[in-house]
């Protein structure tokens, strides 16, 4: 089955009544959780980011709790994964890279607070340096000034 371009589904959109075109959003967003939960972010929180982060860093930190009482490494390595993987969710969300470094930066200050043994693991320290490499992409498509900012937060990072 071929795909419909983008630019085919946006005059088919337009050509719509709004009863239909609701019709349509509420089918995608059955068929999918994560068309859902953008859905929801779209028509409830788009408008505020500022508390979405800290929505975003509320829950960080309560899955972080949850770790704190890890030793065995693969059940860290596959729980930093986890959250990893909400975090970038949410990052697409927000498709913005200054909120984006600020969640990143977030994860890796989380990680050095708890002193997890990040070291002990190649797959842990890859996964740190995986970070820090993206937080660094993230820096260097933002404006100068927020550049810096960002910065200042990375040089805790890398100590």
């Amino acid at each position: 089955m071929k795909s419909t371009t983008l630019q085919e589904l946006k005059k088919e959109l337009q050509e719509l009544s709004p009863k239909e075109l609701a019709d349509l959003c509420l089918k995608l967003s059955k068929y999918k959780k994560d068309n859902k939960e953008y859905l929801g972010f779209l028509m409830f929180q788009s408008h505020d980011v500022a508390a979405f982060v800290k929505e975003i860093k509320a829950e960080m930190d309560e899955q972080f709790t949850e770790i704190k009482a890890q030793t065995n490494l693969y059940f860290l390595k596959k729980s930093l994964r986890k959250i990893l993987r909400i975090i970038n969710k949410y990052c697409k969300y927000v498709n913005d890279k200054s909120v984006s470094a600020e969640i990143h930066i977030y994860f890796c200050l989380k990680i050095k607070e708890a002193r997890m043994p990040i070291n002990d693991s190649a797959r842990l320290t890859n996964l740190y340096a995986g970070e820090i490499k993206k937080i660094n992409s993230f820096i260097n498509a933002l404006h100068e000034d927020l550049r810096h900012d960002f910065n200042s937060d990375m040089e805790k990072l890398t100590k």
